[in-house]
C-alpha cells in the first residue's frame, strides 16, 4: 500500500488538487447563488437592482414588479394614478400606482389595496424605492 502511494504521490495529488479545486469552486458558485433571495435589492454600480430568483436575472425594481404581475395568475390592471374600481378587483389583481415619486406595485390582499412587498415580504427597501414611501401619504 505504502508503495502505491509512494508511485502515485504526484498524480494522486494532482488529482486530489484538481477535485478539491472543483468541488471549491462548485462551493463558491453555490453559496453565491443560494445567498441572492428573490426579491433582495442589491445595489450594483450605483443601480439599483432587485434579484428575480423565476428568471435568475437583477432587474431594475419596476422590471421586478411587471415580472412579478405576469408570474401570478391575476389580473394586471397597469399604470396609473387613479385606483381601478374596488368592485371590479379580484384577491392579488396588481396594480402599478403613479404617485408624484414614481411608481409602486399594489396588490389587491384582503379586500384592500397594500403594496406588493407587504404582502410579498421582498426586501425591505423596496418599500423605499420609486414612489412606494408615499403611496399612502
Amino acid at each position: 500500500m505504502l508503495f502505491v502511494l509512494k508511485c502515485f504521490c504526484q498524480k494522486s495529488f494532482v488529482f486530489l488538487s484538481t477535485s478539491l479545486s472543483l468541488v471549491l469552486v462548485s462551493s463558491l458558485v453555490h453559496s453565491q447563488t443560494v445567498q441572492k433571495q428573490h426579491g433582495e435589492v442589491i445595489e450594483k454600480s450605483g443601480v439599483t437592482m432587485a434579484w428575480n430568483q423565476h428568471q435568475g436575472v437583477l432587474q431594475s425594481p419596476v422590471e421586478f414588479w411587471l415580472s412579478h404581475a405576469k408570474f401570478i395568475d391575476s389580473a394586471y390592471w397597469g399604470e396609473s394614478t387613479a385606483y381601478p374600481k374596488y368592485d371590479d378587483v379580484k384577491e392579488h389583481d396588481t396594480f402599478l400606482v403613479r404617485v408624484p415619486s414614481g411608481v409602486c406595485l399594489m396588490e389587491f390582499f384582503h379586500q384592500r389595496w397594500r403594496r406588493a412587498n407587504d404582502v410579498r415580504r421582498w426586501d425591505d427597501k423596496f418599500n423605499n424605492l420609486e414612489g412606494c414611501a408615499d403611496v399612502f401619504s
